[in-house]
């Protein structure tokens, strides 16, 4: 077991945000966390990643309760892309190297430098390495923020939407590549998603939260007409087309 989130629960001053969580992944889950906006979603992200500590419930890494590992331990297992971006003046190779902090202890080796480039090269950035990221676009920037990510090889990978700020092209060419990486590096990945058919496209498991609390927590079976009815409030039905399901709302 690669994640187990077990029993996880935060709140602000009176606010329960979210509530008794739990869930557990295996090496190569592409988990996509769904429901409605201020659901909690971005929150159990942070809680995940140690970001915010939860006030109930703990965080296993491999069996690891996360509270133990400190630092570069963390970020060997865990890497977190968030909605937000570093602007900073800073190249596009320098940017993705940051990732390698937590392996680097005197100088930059040759081997950091070969896996920030496979990273460039595996998310066709290639041709922006000596670029600054401030004169990026939004979608190029994002690509940057997740190679970062990819850098540190973490066990979890941890993405708040991260394809909010890409085209449709963009958007499938890296939820690709991350589902290519999962099933290579043998992770685990949580991904916070709006987009119910490419979450399907692209996820093995799937976590509906619905006012913070877990509303359903399984295979893509758990994404029906009756659950997305509940959680979003809207009519669907789902068809198949070319082996994939479609929501369809109506």
């Amino acid at each position: 077991m690669t994640l187990l989130a077990d029993d996880i629960s935060f709140s602000y001053p009176k606010n329960d945000v979210i509530k008794e969580i739990t869930f557990s992944l295996e090496e190569g889950d592409y988990l996509a966390v769904l429901g409605t906006n201020g659901a909690g979603k971005s929150t159990l992200l942070k809680c995940l990643s140690k970001i915010l500590n939860p006030q109930l419930g703990k965080v296993y890494i491999n069996g690891i309760d996360s509270s133990t590992l400190k630092g570069t331990e963390l970020a060997k297992n865990i890497a977190y892309v968030p909605q937000s971006h570093d602007y900073s003046k800073k190249t596009v190779f320098d940017s993705v190297l940051l990732g390698r902090k937590p392996y680097i202890k005197w100088d930059v080796s040759q081997n950091d430098i070969e896996i920030v480039e496979d990273i460039l090269r595996l998310l066709d950035l290639e041709n922006y390495s000596m670029r600054y990221t401030n004169e990026l676009s939004g979608g190029e920037l994002q690509k940057v923020i997740i190679a970062r990510a990819l850098a540190q090889q973490p066990k979890v990978l941890l993405m708040d939407e991260p394809t909010s700020n890409l085209d449709l092209k963009n958007q499938i060419e890296v939820l690709s590549i991350i589902k290519e990486i999962i099933n290579i590096q043998k992770i685990s990945a949580v991904v916070t998603m709006h987009d119910l058919n490419l979450a399907l496209r692209f996820a093995n498991k799937f976590i509906l939260i619905k006012e913070g609390e877990l509303f359903a927590f399984g295979d893509a079976t758990v994404l029906n007409s009756e659950s997305i009815k509940s959680v979003y409030g809207v009519d669907v039905v789902i068809e198949e087309y070319l082996g994939i399901p479609v929501v369809i709302p109506i």
